[in-house]
């Protein structure tokens, strides 16, 4: 309990502007709200700068979210990782990060709506980050 009212109080205090920042980082919002959950949860685990003040705090959680947002993948992994994606998951993020198009731009290309693409995004980069995830990682908090 004391732990998820530390992470609710990190998220109040600090998460809109660890949000726009992992945003401008990842270049995508769902993908940006898994980092800062990733870095609440990271920040909660560790405890160790979370008495100092303010300023500290929030260059600690920034510090983090930086690690996270940057955490590098195999290459082959991922490229594994991308083959196991439905064709249609595939096709969007062809468009969105090969392509360099925006949601926009993919859903006319693809004669979408833009919130299948959005979606579609959303649900590849969450199968891609779990297919990749080291195995000795935790993926919750028990």
């Amino acid at each position: 309990m004391a732990g998820e009212v530390l992470v609710r109080r990190l998220f109040a205090e600090h998460g809109a502007a660890l949000l726009a920042y992992a945003t401008r980082l990842s270049g995508d919002r769902a993908v940006a709200a898994e980092i800062v959950r990733e870095t609440l949860l990271r920040a909660w685990s560790s405890n160790s700068a979370l008495s100092e003040d303010r300023g500290a705090v929030r260059a600690h959680l920034f510090s983090a979210l930086r690690e996270v947002a940057n955490a590098p993948a195999d290459p082959l992994e991922m490229l594994a990782a991308v083959g196991t994606l439905p064709p249609e998951q595939r096709e969007v993020l062809n468009q969105l990060y090969f392509q360099g198009r925006d949601v926009k731009e993919a859903a006319a290309s693809l004669g979408l709506p833009a919130e299948t693409v959005k979606s579609r995004s959303s649900e590849a980069l969450r199968r891609l980050r779990e297919a990749v995830a080291p195995a000795a990682e935790p993926t919750g908090v028990s």
